[in-house]
């Protein structure tokens, strides 16, 4: 299920943060509320979707709302990049010798149609290599620079990812699949070939130093499913015969090869999401055999790596609800930070960031919840402003603060923001956040959607990062396992309780909301207690049994239920909603887009018929071709105006407590 908050810009690879709203049938007919109107204040900040630094350390890269540019890091003007068309950009990848960039550019239309290109930097002509019917992604240069591989799906019907709307079911059901394989271009002829087994889907790789192969995490069957039960595969560049080189027991992301061709690093662990990427640091020979795990026990949740020689590596984490960046060896010894800060780095869900090949040189997306996205470049911690994008935007919300708490022995960190125009001596509104994932974490961000806009209704906004979320390392991340709404709710009521006691909190109007996992725990939420004021569940999950027939993933359940509902379902229903919805009396609008794969519209159905039938207070809004994240920035705009208007009407049922 996926993280709450999060925007998917473009297909799949570019960071995910939710939108959701309006179509021209559920549109605002009356005088606009005061919702909306503070939903239309919001400053309006330019969204960075990549950012990449050249091998040398002298370039960076980075694209703006599908707008590509190049800028020296040692200062000057950037340079924009464009093809013909000027379409939208994304995925850039540098070559070795750090003279030009690859990047893909997306067509127009309903059905994907991509095209693969190459850029020097000396500012000579773009050239198109490839036009390809499908959807293409991932585009790295070989080392020697005469080929270019790519992640192809041909003639898939839509773009790929189990975020975006699915196909409707609709006639004779069959079992196609469309997989995603490795092709390469030779930069020569410009002609493609498609490498990788037609059965096999490949998620992420990485070229071997010597080019005549890759590393790859892959598995056969259904690519939104099969994620979760991908393996490590060394893979011939020419004839893409394939060679297991492990089998995880979690999940697995990040291949990447030593410098030496030695090793395989990788990132193991609970994840829920691919591109949620959160676990522990591993290395298997190329060769295969036994991995080891060289951060065991680390109170962090490592998201992304880079070799920096062949003993070491480098890796971007969560910590404690921060951002951090850390080094550690491949023959043991302790992981060593080298910063950490409450900005979010990277573009991904997970912090992420951009180094040079000896890692002397970084370049990030930095972002807080007090300042905008920029791009910045340097030596780590010593990092200069390297675009003006945001130049004057402002927070329009209220101070976020690291909340910390604690639920008996387990000591817990969330992200807290207080009312815009907060003053002592009256009692506010809280609204409660629960992130998505469940293997995710809330972090300070630029959120003008969200807590921000909670913030400027003159409520407090909490984020909870309770058991079973990233930042304090793995066991903590596997503490819901077999325990969803169990120890994660008690954390979240917790914190709840504890912030309380120091803020000026009306107990009377504290409402709850969250989308995917966030949405499951609002919906289960207010089946253990008449707490909540207003609860608004955006895609939830409503009833297991069900659930498990017709989603689009099912895959991951397993590794957290440990058995699949026909086999345990014991173990789903004490974490099952609609086993307890006779307790719920909290009024709920829920929200869910009618091609949702992760969590489908039906769960939704079913919760809204569940309370409707019970006399709860309720509504339903279903977005037409939408799916598990919302596409449509008029759809966005409705979510969350809608999300307000519950809460502004069910908080002004009550009266505020002096």
């Amino acid at each position: 299920m996926k993280p709450n908050c999060k925007f998917l810009s473009t297909p799949r690879a570019i960071a995910i943060s939710l939108l959701c709203a309006s179509f021209p049938t559920l549109a605002q007919t009356a005088a606009p509320s005061h919702a909306a109107a503070v939903i239309d204040s919001m400053p309006q900040a330019k969204r960075i979707d990549q950012v990449t630094v050249s091998p040398d350390g002298t370039q960076v890269a980075y694209v703006v709302s599908g707008e590509l540019s190049i800028a020296p890091i040692s200062g000057g003007a950037s340079r924009p990049v464009s093809v013909e068309g000027r379409l939208p950009l994304r995925e850039v990848s540098w070559s070795a010798d750090s003279k030009q960039i690859a990047f893909i550019a997306d067509l127009p239309g309903d059905i994907p149609s991509t095209q693969v290109w190459t850029a020097a930097i000396d500012g000579s002509a773009t050239v198109k290599r490839a036009e390809l019917k499908g959807f293409a992604e991932t585009p790295h240069f070989s080392p020697d620079g005469s080929r270019l591989a790519v992640l192809f799906i041909e003639g898939i019907p839509r773009v790929a990812g189990p975020l975006e709307p699915m196909t409707p079911l609709a006639g004779v059901v069959d079992d196609k699949i469309y997989e995603q394989r490795i092709a390469t271009i030779d930069l020569g002829t410009n002609s493609l070939t498609q490498v990788t087994p037609a059965d096999v889907y490949v998620y992420e790789y990485d070229w071997t130093p010597d080019g005549q192969a890759w590393v790859a995490t892959a598995a056969h069957g259904s690519g939104d499913a099969n994620w979760y039960v991908a393996r490590l595969y060394r893979i011939n560049a020419q004839s893409g015969e394939m060679h297991e080189i492990y089998v995880p027991k979690w999940q697995i992301a990040e291949p990447h090869i030593s410098p030496d061709g030695k090793y395989v690093a990788f990132i193991e662990g609970l994840m829920s999401d691919e591109g949620v990427t959160g676990g522990d640091v591993c290395i298997v020979p190329i060769a295969g055999g036994t991995a080891r795990n060289l951060t065991p026990n680390i109170k962090a949740s490592p998201s992304s790596l880079t070799w920096t020689s062949p003993d070491r590596i480098i890796l971007a984490e969560n910590v404690d609800g921060n951002s951090g960046i850390a080094t550690v060896g491949i023959l043991g010894g302790t992981v060593r930070t080298l910063w950490t800060g409450e900005e979010f780095l990277g573009t991904n869900p997970s912090p992420s960031a951009s180094f040079s090949r000896d890692g002397t040189v970084t370049a990030i997306k930095r972002e807080s919840a007090s300042n905008p996205p920029e791009v910045w470049a340097g030596a780590i911690g010593q990092w200069k402003r390297v675009s003006n994008i945001n130049a004057g935007v402002k927070p329009a919300w209220g101070e976020m603060r690291n909340f910390h708490w604690t639920n008996g022995s387990t000591h817990l960190q969330g992200w807290l923001m207080l009312p815009r125009e907060f003053a002592p001596g009256r009692t506010y509104p809280l609204v409660v956040n629960v992130h998505g994932g469940p293997s995710s974490a809330c972090a300070s961000r630029w959120d003008s959607r969200s807590m921000g806009a909670e913030s400027a209704m003159g409520y407090f906004a909490f984020c909870p990062n309770p058991r079973g979320s990233y930042g304090q390392g793995e066991a903590f991340t596997r503490g819901n396992v077999k325990d969803f709404g169990g120890g994660d709710f008690r954390d979240i009521m917790a914190g709840i309780d504890a912030i309380s006691k120091q803020y000026p909190i009306d107990p009377r109007r504290i409402g709850l909301r969250g989308h995917s996992y966030g949405g499951y725990m609002t919906m289960w939420g207010e089946t253990q207690t008449q707490r909540f004021a207003a609860a608004v569940a955006g895609a939830g999950l409503s009833n297991w049994v069900s659930y498990y027939g017709v989603n689009e993933i099912d895959e991951w359940m397993i590794p957290f239920f440990g058995a699949s509902v026909y086999d345990d379902p014991a173990v789903y229903a004490k974490s099952d909603p609609m086993h307890f919805v006779k307790a719920v009396k909290t009024p709920t609008l829920i929200l869910v887009g009618d091609r949702d794969g992760e969590v489908p519209m039906e769960q939704s159905v079913e919760w809204w018929h569940a309370l409707k039938t019970m006399k709860v207070p309720t509504q339903l809004v279903v977005y037409p071709n939408e799916g598990h994240v919302f596409g449509k920035p008029a759809d966005a705009r409705d979510y969350f105006v809608r999300t307000l208007e519950w809460f502004d009407e069910w908080f002004g049922k009550v009266a505020p407590q002096p």
